[in-house]
């Protein structure tokens, strides 16, 4: 009988905020009340502090197999309870791709063996992310997959990917699009626009993503499917798919944190860490992005977790990989830049970093109510701190975001009604 009692916080219902105890007993919520008394059960005193559901990171890359020398599963969950993540879904991207049941399993028994964070993995689309021939969706799923995605690489046939929303769904999966056409990207390693004159680097066009979405709404139109859209990075693209939901199109999306706190402005200074897939855009995107966000234009908060070794960033823009090592940072910028900024409340924070995962993939968790999973991240949010990526739990430490100073500390995460970290 495990028992946890959490004392005294502020809790981030899904319509309000205000203060109880939570006790939990064999990894659920049992008891949500004022003034609860339990002598068996291990206290947490969280006065001071705002206690979230479990965050839910729907967009990681753990790298194993095959590139453990940028992060493992056992890394990777490390930063991912550091930053309050109680789950996570990882990209098949790997080597070999996850396109099969086999590696589906090997990476769900070796998220149980680090016994951290829940680690869901993603299966590939096509098989080897070829673009040409589906995976085998049905034995992804049955071995542990939650949804499909050749992410980093676009389905580049529109009749694949037609056949990919229409497979997905018998198998209750959603297709993950990653919104790229290769042939205008064409190359390109920063936006396009007046930085990348400045800078002297080829430049991305929003175009590049927008097209590549609005196909993506267009077939789910057409079939009466399901599409998630990863990582929306342009005013155009938010646009897209506010008008696709006000006709009812069954499409969901995503924004990472650097989406709505940076501009490519950072691209000047030739700084590697600021390299990412889609580009960082113009301050006009960045505007959109927020109120995507705050309209639910933009259902969720992701990382695209992108760990890199160093050896792979610490070298010319042109050659550098793309990616930000963003999990461990996820959090204390999203509370930052949107709930002190003035975009979301604390309860839409809580949806869009917990809840909306769970509703999109159909996931246990991402709320705090009795019967519920215990899943919790415990915050303290008027904690100033500066980012520090020497101290990521992470093997990668390419971020952007390095001596920048956030507000919202993570103190505890539990899962299943166990601390898995705390500060």
């Amino acid at each position: 009988m495990r028992k946890l009692l959490i004392k005294g916080g502020t809790v981030v219902f899904s319509d309000c905020v205000k203060e109880a105890d939570i006790l939990t007993e064999n990894g659920k919520i049992v008891k949500i009340a004022k003034n609860i008394t339990d002598a068996k059960a291990e206290t947490v005193d969280a006065a001071g502090l705002t206690v979230f559901p479990g965050f839910i990171d729907m967009h990681v890359h753990l790298r194993e197999p095959g590139f453990e020398y940028k992060e493992d599963i056992a890394s990777g969950s490390a930063a991912a309870v550091a930053g309050g993540f109680s789950q996570v879904c990882c990209m098949p991207n790997t080597d070999p791709v996850c396109d099969n049941a086999a590696v589906v399993g090997y990476i769900v028994a070796r998220a149980k063996e680090v016994g951290l964070c829940k680690v869901h993995p993603i299966g590939a689309i096509t098989k080897g992310e070829k673009g040409e021939t589906l995976a085998e969706m049905g034995k992804m799923k049955a071995a542990g997959a939650v949804a499909v995605s050749d992410d980093g690489r676009p389905v580049m046939n529109a009749r694949i990917m037609r056949l990919a929303m229409e497979y997905a769904s018998d198998f209750g999966l959603v297709c993950l699009s990653h919104c790229e056409d290769k042939d205008l990207v064409d190359g390109g390693v920063v936006n396009e626009g007046y930085n990348s004159t400045l800078a002297g680097l080829k430049g991305i066009p929003r175009a590049a993503e927008e097209i590549m979405l609005a196909r993506e709404i267009i077939l789910a139109e057409t079939l009466g499917k399901c599409v998630h859209i990863c990582h929306v990075s342009t005013k155009g693209g938010v646009q897209l798919l506010r008008e696709a939901k006000a006709r009812g199109v069954r499409v969901t999306a995503e924004t990472c944190p650097h989406y709505f706190t940076l501009t490519d402005d950072v691209v000047t200074g030739f700084d590697a860490n600021t390299k990412v897939n889609p580009p960082i855009r113009e301050a006009e995107d960045v505007e959109a992005i927020k109120e995507g966000l705050k309209d639910g234009t933009l259902d969720c908060i992701v990382t695209d977790h992108a760990p890199h070794h160093v050896d792979e960033k610490n070298v010319e823009y042109n050659l550098a990989a793309f990616g930000i090592s963003g999990i461990e940072t996820s959090f204390a910028l999203s509370y930052t830049h949107l709930v002190r900024g003035g975009v979301l409340s604390l309860c839409e924070l809580a949806d869009r970093m917990s809840a909306a995962p769970a509703r999109i993939l159909s996931l246990e968790g991402g709320a705090i109510e009795e019967g519920a999973v215990a899943d919790l991240a415990i915050a303290d949010l008027n904690e100033k701190f500066v980012i520090d990526s020497k101290k990521f739990r992470s093997k990668g430490k390419n971020t952007p975001f390095d001596g920048a100073e956030v507000y919202g500390r993570v103190k505890y995460t539990i899962v299943d009604g166990e601390i898995k970290f705390r500060a």
